[in-house]
């Protein structure tokens, strides 16, 4: 029988979790000093977890982490980890599990239950909605202009209306991506955008763009350089959309890692919703691997109680 008992001490389950978190990010191009950061800002958020460790007669099977907590006004879940150790895999371990992180989030009200994979979902969550992805690539030597088309910063005069445009973009993919209601949705971007551009154009660190073809705006992008050391994170790229198919969205990209690799940095990556095939194609073709990756469903009402 499977059973799950909460761990008292898991300091032991934190060194290996950690360690297993390092590898994806170092496969995928990023730093030793990146990759630290990465884990250090999920370090920072482990005591507040629920771990577990699963057995079956006594043996010990791996572990899962979950917890509960307020995002955005809503109660959401999070299954934090889930390994079944190689010795037990693929007999019926990883669903025991899964179900029992799903009734346990549920019991302590969450309304929803996400993941973040460092790999493929494969079939044990298959069934959770995809709400994003962060795609990144390393930049080596500076990339020619595509399609004629060159980044210049914006103006004071063009930036109430990219900044109005941008957090309508910013709520459009939270709800097409099925990770929050409209208004919900909202709030977030309020704060996001208040928080990560405090000083509007003259925030340090950022670069917000004009693209141009033949001197004439085809798009916006805005950038935060050393958002990991070494690594820009790119917030938006956009080619307006009478200006779509006509090849405009890889030049985009190679004007926004010319500006990544002037202002220092030599990776850059990006965060694509859930439902935008046309921006998950583009990545895939410009060479940007899936770095993570979010799930995640609506919990139901009824779960039967007794996980805990």
């Amino acid at each position: 029988m499977t059973n799950f008992n909460i761990l008292d001490d898991h300091s032991t389950w934190q060194k290996d979790f950690e360690l297993r978190l390092h590898a994806p990010y170092t496969a995928a191009g990023f730093s030793v000093a990146a990759a630290e950061r990465l884990v250090a800002d999920i370090r920072a958020r482990v005591g507040d977890w629920t771990v577990a460790e699963i057995t079956d007669a006594g043996s010990r099977v791996g572990p899962v982490a979950v917890d509960v907590a307020d995002d955005n006004g809503v109660l959401a879940g999070s299954i934090r980890d889930l390994r079944v150790d190689p010795p037990h895999t693929g007999r019926g371990y990883e669903q025991a599990a899964r179900d029992w992180a799903e009734a346990w989030c549920a019991e302590r009200g969450a309304r929803r239950l996400g993941i973040r994979l460092t790999g493929p979902a494969g079939d044990l969550f298959a069934g959770y909605g995809l709400r994003g992805q962060l795609r990144a690539r390393r930049i080596g030597s500076p990339p020619e202009p595509l399609d004629g088309v060159t980044a210049r910063p914006m103006t004071p005069a063009e930036y109430p209306a990219w900044y109005a445009s941008e957090t309508a973009a910013y709520v459009a993919g939270i709800v097409r991506s099925g990770a929050m209601a409209e208004e919900e949705a909202a709030r977030k971007a309020d704060r996001d955008f208040e928080e990560l551009l405090p000083q509007g154009l003259e925030t340090p660190d950022n670069s917000v763009l004009v693209l141009e073809a033949a001197g004439e705006p085809i798009g916006t992008g805005w950038l935060k350089h050393g958002h990991l050391p070494g690594v820009t994170y790119g917030y938006s790229l956009h080619v307006q959309e009478r200006h779509r198919g006509k090849g405009y969205g890889r030049a985009a990209m190679a004007a926004g890692e010319r500006v990544a690799l002037a202002a220092g940095d030599s990776m850059l990556m990006f965060t694509v919703w859930g439902g935008n095939e046309v921006a998950m194609n583009l990545y895939t073709s410009a060479g940007y691997r899936v770095v993570e990756e979010r799930r995640s469903l609506d919990l139901p009402h009824g779960l039967p109680r007794g996980a805990a």
